[in-house]
């Protein structure tokens, strides 16, 4: 069975804050994240709402987009969240 890799953006309620990672287990991640189960950006700042993702069965393509949406600016992440999900909806139940 070939892995999957996700790149994933996940926001806060009021979209306000943006975070971009990467992971082999997309759904275990995100519920991480929304669960606050580890400490660090995503628990300081509420981000438990999956708004974007991007599917990869190469790790080094997954890790070098996520670095390319990290790089880019947020009116790109913005661009990319709206091309795909304009009503910023919560992706985790479709997972």
């Amino acid at each position: 069975m070939d892995k999957i890799y996700s790149v994933y953006i996940m926001t806060n309620k009021n979209n306000t804050v943006l975070y971009t990672g990467v992971t082999n287990d997309l759904k275990r991640r995100v519920y991480v994240h929304k669960e606050k189960k580890v400490e660090g950006f995503t628990k300081k700042y509420n981000v438990t709402k999956l708004v974007y993702y991007e599917l990869f069965r190469d790790v080094k393509n997954a890790i070098f987009r996520e670095k390319q949406i990290k790089g880019g600016s947020r009116a790109k992440k913005l661009e990319l969240i709206n091309s795909t999900n304009a009503g910023w909806k919560d992706l985790y139940d479709c997972l």
